[in-house]
C-alpha cells in the first residue's frame, strides 16, 4: 500500500511538472525569439512577463468553442484528446532519479520500469500520429487534411530512422529498460561518446517527430494557413499546442536518458553524501540537462529555415535510413568481435 501511495503521488507530481514546463516553454520560446530578433518579448503580464502563460491559458479557456458545421463532431473532439493523452503517458517510464529512502523504505523515482521501455515510447509516438490524422480529417478542410497527411507521412518515415538509430545503443547495452541503460552510464561513460552517429540521427528524427522547425511542414503557415489544427479553437487548439511542448519536454528527457547518462552525476558517490541528498541532486542535474535540450529545440527553431517537403522526405529515406543501417552494421561487427 505504501508503494501504491508513493507511486500515485509521484504520478501527480510528474503530471503537474510536465504541464508547468509545457506552459512556461511558451514563455521561454517567446523570450528566446525576442533575444535573437533584438526585441523585448512578453513584458506586460507580471515581472518579465512571467504571468503571460497564465494569461494565455485563461484566454484559451475563455475563447468561443467553434465546431465546423460539416465536420465529424465526435472525431473532431477525439483528435486533440488523443494527442494530449499520448504525450502525457510517455513520462511514466522515464527514470527521474535513483532511489529515495522514506521511513526506512526505499522507493524508486521511476513510475514503472518495464523491460521494453523503448518499445513503449515508440508505441506512444505511433499512437500520437492518430490524434493529428483524426483531427485533420475530421475538420473537413482541405488545408487541415493536407497538414494531417504531411504529419502522418513525415512521422512514420522518421520513426523508421529513429528506431534504427538506437539499435547500435541496444546492442551495446543489451537491454530495452531505460533504468538499465542509465545505470550503464556511470561517471562520464555516456552513450553519446560511443554512439555519436546514432545520437545525431536520433536528434534529427526527434525534431521531425515533434513537428519542430525546420521540420514543421504539417503546420506550415505560408502554405497551409495553420495545418491540421486550422479549424480548432479554445482548449482543443490548446491541447494540440500543449501536446507539442509536452512532446518536446519528454523527447529531451529521452535524449538525456539514452545518450547523456540520465540522472547520473559524475563522481557524485565519491563525495560521501547520503542517499536522499544524492537523489535530489540527481533530479536537479537531470532537469538541467533536459532544459538545455529544450533551449536547443528553441534555438534551432529561430535559427534555421524550413525545409521543402521533398527535401524533408529525401533526408529521411535517402540519408538517415542508409546511415542508420551502416551504423547498425558497424556496431554489430564491433560487439561481435569484442
Amino acid at each position: 500500500m505504501d508503494e501504491i501511495i508513493f507511486k500515485t503521488i509521484l504520478i501527480i507530481i510528474i503530471f503537474i511538472i510536465t504541464l508547468l514546463i509545457a506552459l512556461y516553454s511558451t514563455w521561454a520560446e517567446r523570450k528566446i525569439a525576442a533575444v535573437m530578433q533584438d526585441r523585448r518579448g512578453p513584458n506586460r503580464a507580471g515581472p518579465f512577463g512571467l504571468f503571460q502563460p497564465l494569461a494565455d491559458g485563461v484566454k484559451m479557456f475563455m475563447k468561443e468553442e467553434i465546431i465546423p458545421a460539416f465536420s465529424e463532431k465526435a472525431l473532431f473532439i477525439l483528435g486533440p484528446c488523443i494527442a494530449m493523452i499520448t504525450a502525457c503517458m510517455t513520462s511514466v517510464i522515464i527514470p527521474w532519479g535513483s532511489e529515495l529512502t522514506i521511513g526506512g523504505r526505499i522507493y524508486s523515482l521511476q513510475i514503472t520500469d518495464i523491460n521494453i521501455g523503448i518499445l513503449y515510447i515508440f508505441a506512444m509516438v505511433s499512437i500520437g500520429v492518430y490524434g493529428i490524422m483524426i483531427g485533420g480529417w475530421a475538420s473537413n478542410n482541405k488545408y487541415s487534411l493536407l497538414g494531417a497527411v504531411r504529419a502522418a507521412s513525415q512521422m512514420i518515415s522518421y520513426e523508421i530512422a529513429m528506431g534504427m538509430s538506437i539499435i547500435g545503443l541496444l546492442l551495446m547495452s543489451g537491454s530495452l529498460s531505460l533504468k538499465d541503460i542509465v545505470e550503464q552510464q556511470p561517471g562520464l561513460h555516456w552513450n553519446v561518446f560511443y554512439q555519436p552517429v546514432g545520437f545525431l540521427i536520433f536528434l534529427i528524427c526527434v525534431f521531425a517527430e515533434t513537428n519542430r522547425s525546420p521540420f514543421d511542414l504539417p503546420e506550415c503557415e505560408t502554405e497551409l494557413i495553420g495545418g491540421y489544427n486550422v479549424e480548432y479553437s479554445s482548449m482543443k487548439l490548446g491541447f494540440y499546442l500543449f501536446a507539442e511542448y509536452i512532446n518536446m519536454f519528454i523527447s529531451s528527457a529521452v535524449i538525456v536518458t539514452l545518450f547523456f547518462g540520465g540522472y547520473n552525476i559524475p563522481f557524485i558517490h565519491s563525495i560521501g553524501l547520503e542517499q536522499n541528498t544524492v537523489a535530489i541532486l540527481q533530479i536537479i542535474f537531470l532537469f538541467a540537462k533536459i532544459f538545455f535540450f529544450i533551449f536547443f529545440f528553441m534555438w534551432v527553431r529561430w535559427t534555421l529555415p524550413r525545409f521543402r517537403y521533398d527535401q524533408l522526405m529525401n533526408l529521411g529515406w535517402k540519408v538517415l535510413v542508409p546511415v542508420a543501417v551502416a551504423n547498425i552494421i558497424v556496431c554489430a561487427l564491433f560487439t561481435t568481435k569484442f
